[in-house]
């Protein structure tokens, strides 16, 4: 795929989402060698306007054969190489909606464009060296960002932080490698080599590279968020404290067992973790099948959560139904939530008796909206969000990166028994061009097409 993007000429997209009969504007980006030409046939901009690069051109798209008006726009105009791409870019900019931004797209394609892949525009970026592969990244994770400190992670990225220590320990790898075969090749000619000191060297990268390990977590939680599960049996007040947590009535509350008939799901934050909430329906044996098939969706789901919110009434206390219902979930991460504490006294509470192995209780009267910041509270102390942030970086590495960290690090960590055992100088040199190259693949310098095309496929075409 990353062959078709070299020198195939001038592409095009809509750059915006489009959702019909919302939006104000919507942008079709134009980017290559034709970009200007195609916009001189299509945009028409009354008066002196100048055709600058960096200014923006009140007018009318027309069609170029039969001159009907297709839209009133206005025109950007970012010529090479002070662009996104670092070519010619323009971009139309149109009214929102459907129509007039599809017109739009289909007169550039018309007009010697071809529709863009998806990602194409940033991976140009990369290819003509605006963007290393870090920086890349960092742009899809912004416009996938799920809460404000997943954004300010992306943008971390965005602005070389994780960039700048990674190449800088490359060149110091490349430094230690180049002592190294400089007293291979030219070994009388040049003092004894320090090997006290590449040892220390080794020692520091090593730990820089521990370091910012330490944020893969992190960055895979800011990234794909947490999934929680509430379980329990009918009438216990799980769709109440759905309700409560997410603000809004997004489950049916009834007295009646069984109301919840499907998972139902919400969205929200938690210290910047996005976390998916599904209410679940309640567990019992029923002779409803419609029913029956919202419990077993609800063991489904209990199964496939990061993390189990198991819901009592403090009334009733630790049933056999909830025994059965723990039974069921206790191999996945816990918390017991004693619900409807406003009809109950303190002491009654502390009486119930729950296994032993859950650690971490938390009382609610969900109907009161009461107990949700100490839920919460629970939830980032069973995620260990602590521990997550102890790398004290303002960065998040993701899979591809961590795995090639992972991979450097082992490599240094060669090279260290290597020199300690006391091998050839030779020897050192093929674990420490490992590292280098394991940390060129982070940015980008070495690279394979593959993996290209598995970063910027997960684009969308605008971008």
């Amino acid at each position: 795929m990353v062959e078709t993007y070299i020198g195939s000429g001038t592409i095009a997209a809509i750059a915006t989402a489009i959702i019909p009969q919302q939006g104000s504007v919507g942008i079709v980006r134009v980017s290559g060698s034709e970009a200007l030409d195609i916009a001189k046939t299509l945009f028409h901009s009354p008066g002196k306007q100048a055709w600058e690069s960096h200014r923006i051109l009140y007018g009318y798209i027309r069609h170029p054969q039969t001159q009907q008006v297709v839209d009133e726009a206005l025109l950007l105009i970012m010529l090479a190489p002070r662009s996104y791409t670092r070519e010619d870019v323009v971009e139309f900019h149109c009214h929102g909606g459907i129509m007039a931004v599809q017109q739009v797209l289909q007169l550039c394609l018309e007009s010697g464009a071809r529709l863009a892949q998806p990602g194409e525009f940033t991976l140009r970026a990369f290819l003509n060296g605006r963007l290393d592969l870090t920086q890349a990244e960092g742009i899809a994770d912004l416009v996938g960002a799920k809460s404000p400190q997943a954004a300010q992670s992306a943008l971390a990225g965005i602005q070389g932080k994780l960039a700048q220590p990674i190449r800088t320990i490359r060149h110091q790898c490349l430094d230690i490698l180049a002592e190294i075969e400089a007293r291979i090749d030219f070994e009388e000619d040049l003092p004894p080599l320090d090997v006290t000191g590449i040892v220390e060297a080794i020692a520091q990268i090593t730990t820089q590279l521990t370091q910012i390990l330490a944020t893969a977590d992190r960055g895979e939680l800011l990234r794909t968020g947490l999934k929680v599960a509430i379980v329990g049996r009918p009438n216990v007040g799980k769709s109440s404290l759905l309700n409560a947590w997410s603000q809004s009535d997004r489950a049916i509350v009834t007295d009646l067992p069984g109301t919840t008939r499907d998972v139902v799901e919400s969205q929200l934050v938690v210290g910047g973790i996005p976390i998916q909430v599904l209410d679940t329906a309640g567990i019992r044996d029923t002779e409803d099948r419609v029913e029956q098939i919202g419990v077993e969706r609800s063991r489904q789901a209990a199964q496939k959560a990061d993390l189990v919110l198991l819901t009592i009434d403090a009334a009733a206390g630790w049933t056999t139904e909830d025994e059965q219902i723990y039974q069921q979930v206790c191999d996945r991460p816990l918390i017991l939530v004693v619900n409807k504490q406003d009809l109950v006294n303190q002491s009654a509470i502390a009486q119930i008796h729950y296994p032993p192995q859950i650690t971490q209780l938390v009382t609610t009267a969900a109907a009161q909206q009461q107990g949700i910041e100490a839920l919460e509270q629970a939830i980032l102390k069973q995620v260990e969000c602590d521990r997550l942030q102890a790398a004290n970086l303002d960065i998040a590495i993701n899979q591809r990166q961590a795995a090639a960290i992972t991979r450097a690090k082992a490599s240094l960590q060669q090279v260290q028994e290597t020199i300690h055992n006391q091998l050839p100088l030779d020897f050192w040199t093929i674990d420490l061009r490992a590292a280098t190259q394991a940390l060129g693949e982070i940015l980008g310098e070495e690279v394979t097409e593959s993996v290209l095309d598995r970063i910027f496929s997960r684009f969308c075409i605008g971008k």
